[in-house]
């Protein structure tokens, strides 16, 4: 293995931020929190958190992912924090409102849908949180295949690589 190729000895700490921190960030989080394995320490956070919505529990909990235990926090809870090696924004208004995240050594920004935006039964709100996860699950699950563990650089491009095909 080349000396780019080395597994780093820290997992690679990755942010995901959105507005309210209540159902995209948290998605994003459980699913890589999941599917990276140990190679990745994932946090979430919103510009203005509100809570977890009850919606992204329930479809994350349909794939087998439980993220009632996670809050939702402010990104100021980050403030005293070690660097996020990488912070990926999943929404348009945290991008604009956070365009750099402060003590981030990478940013890239994959914009989904609010799903809390959809108005209607329960039934097509829940159609509409499946598909936003389904969504995220389809990114991550590519970001993972491009082998980002092994060095910072090849987890930049490979987030930046799936930032082009949003």
């Amino acid at each position: 293995m080349s000396e780019t190729e080395k597994q780093p000895e820290q997992p690679m700490r990755v942010l995901f931020l959105c507005t309210h921190n209540s159902s995209r960030s948290q998605m994003a989080e459980g699913l890589l929190r999941s599917r990276g394995g140990s190679t990745f320490v994932v946090f979430s956070a919103g510009t203005q958190p509100r809570t977890v919505h009850p919606l992204a529990v329930k479809v994350m909990q349909e794939i087998g992912i439980d993220i009632s235990d996670q809050t939702a926090k402010g990104i100021e809870a980050f403030a005293t924090e070690p660097p996020m090696d990488l912070v990926v924004t999943v929404c348009h208004e945290a991008q604009e409102t956070c365009p750099i995240f402060p003590n981030a050594r990478r940013q890239v920004h994959w914009g989904f849908p609010d799903p809390s935006r959809v108005t209607g039964t329960e039934e097509e709100r829940l159609a509409a949180f499946r598909h936003i996860r389904d969504l995220i699950a389809a990114k991550i699950a590519q970001f993972l295949e491009r082998k980002p563990a092994f060095s910072f650089e090849q987890l930049y491009a490979a987030a930046k690589a799936e930032e082009q095909h949003a």
